[in-house]
């Protein structure tokens, strides 16, 4: 079907799903309240049903080209020797590639089709939800009026606060804090331009990747009960990871003003259903995995492929919304079980947890255990085609030089 869609957040899953939409003949308006593209963000591994997608849409070669290929990373002690060594190739079965996030959303955007309109500087305060379509009303009194609203806008979603209700219903704090900032320091730089590191440390962990720009792009994760985040990131950030030594103290000094960073909580969210009449949520407003399961990038362009499927190939809105629901929501679940069950394992929280995984990392030379280690940190391999092959249909044909993607 063709339809008028009012996408709100300009972020992966809005933007694919804008892409997608758009492609098949659609009329889409796209909304973000941010005023332009987040430079924020951490690097990610991007892999799995992500990019299958991407590669149906045409956008592998432009992937390829933002992304970053390390072989491996390496845990390492306050004095910067390496404790033990992490295969990349140990996080997915298949192709992976390491994105910053950034980039992903500057490739989406930069390949959107024409007919987008996008807007941002714009936020969304009201939505009337009738039985022939749905109004967005925006903060300068604008409304407007299309088939369907897709809450693409993250896991505050402001769409999911205004139609299923607050965000504590659907939340479920997973007892972490992260953060990411880049920042310039040509020593930092040298120490990390060949393999990622990653701090061997007890309830909290910071890691480094170095930028092909000359820049350092840091992630960090700290244990917290309190879901509440700091007034003052930056402040928190070191407070947080003084004392962890090696470069650290460098990336401290360097860390840039709060609004430079990238700081929330390490959380899921979990909702009985996904779509209320013409509204349906996506993404990490929908289903959020948590930066434990490490696809959120992935599961979000993938949602969004699946989703512009079931619009285009199911008879009415609300039943395109309930197969896409019936469909994905078991691959989710799956990553959300995962990843609870990883939290141990993602940020030790006792030296003897800590050598534990240590040593799962220098079995995972071995071939078996690798593969092993692979379901264990990704769950199991589930392919787009795989979830299309179940719809029983054929996959949205190619647009753009797009290859097609045809369930096995």
């Amino acid at each position: 079907m063709t339809v008028r869609t009012v996408i709100c957040g300009a972020g992966i899953s809005g933007l694919a799903l804008a892409h997608r939409l758009a492609a098949e003949g659609g009329e889409v308006v796209l909304v973000e309240r941010a005023p332009g593209r987040r430079p924020q963000g951490y690097m990610i591994d991007f892999f799995g049903p992500g990019l299958e997608a991407v590669e149906a849409m045409g956008l592998l070669p432009a992937f390829e080209r933002a992304a970053y290929h390390y072989e491996e990373g390496h845990l390492v002690g306050a004095d910067g020797r390496p404790r033990a060594t992490v295969l990349t190739k140990s996080f997915a079965r298949g192709r992976l590639m390491s994105m910053m996030r950034p980039d992903i959303e500057a490739v989406l955007a930069e390949h959107l089709p024409a007919e987008v309109e996008l807007h941002y500087d714009t936020a969304l305060t009201g939505v009337t939800e009738r039985p022939d379509g749905v109004s967005a009303t925006l903060a300068d009194g604008t409304v407007l009026d299309a088939d369907l609203l897709v809450g693409a806008d993250g896991i505050h979603s402001t769409v999911r606060r205004l139609v299923f209700g607050p965000e504590e219903r659907y939340l479920r704090h997973l007892g972490l804090h992260t953060a990411a900032f880049t920042f310039d320091a040509p020593d930092v730089h040298a120490a990390t331009e060949h393999a990622f590191r990653l701090t061997d440390s007890v309830d909290r962990q910071m890691g480094f990747y170095a930028l092909r720009d000359g820049r350092v792009a840091a992630f960090t994760v700290h244990r917290s009960a309190d879901p509440a985040l700091p007034g003052d990131p930056r402040a928190e950030i070191r407070r947080a990871y003084a004392g962890l030594g090696w470069v650290t103290p460098r990336a401290l000094e360097q860390c840039p003003p709060a609004e430079e960073i990238y700081y929330d909580q390490v959380a899921q969210i979990e909702l009985p259903r996904w779509s209320s009449g013409r509204v349906v949520l996506l993404g990490d407003a929908a289903y959020a995995v948590s930066l434990i399961a490490g696809q959120g990038a992935s599961l979000g362009i993938a949602g969004a492929y699946l989703l512009a499927d079931r619009l285009v190939r199911v008879p009415s809105i609300e039943a395109a919304f309930a197969d896409f629901e019936r469909l994905w929501r078991p691959v989710v679940a799956e990553r959300q079980r995962n990843a609870r069950s990883l939290a141990r394992w993602f940020l030790p929280a006792t030296p003897a947890d800590l050598r534990i995984r240590r040593l799962m990392l220098r079995l995972s030379r071995v071939p078996f255990v690798m593969d092993r280690l692979a379901t264990l940190l990704t769950g199991k391999d589930v392919t787009l085609a795989d979830v299309l092959r179940r719809a029983g249909d054929r996959p949205l044909g190619p647009v753009s030089g797009s290859v097609p993607l045809t369930p096995a």
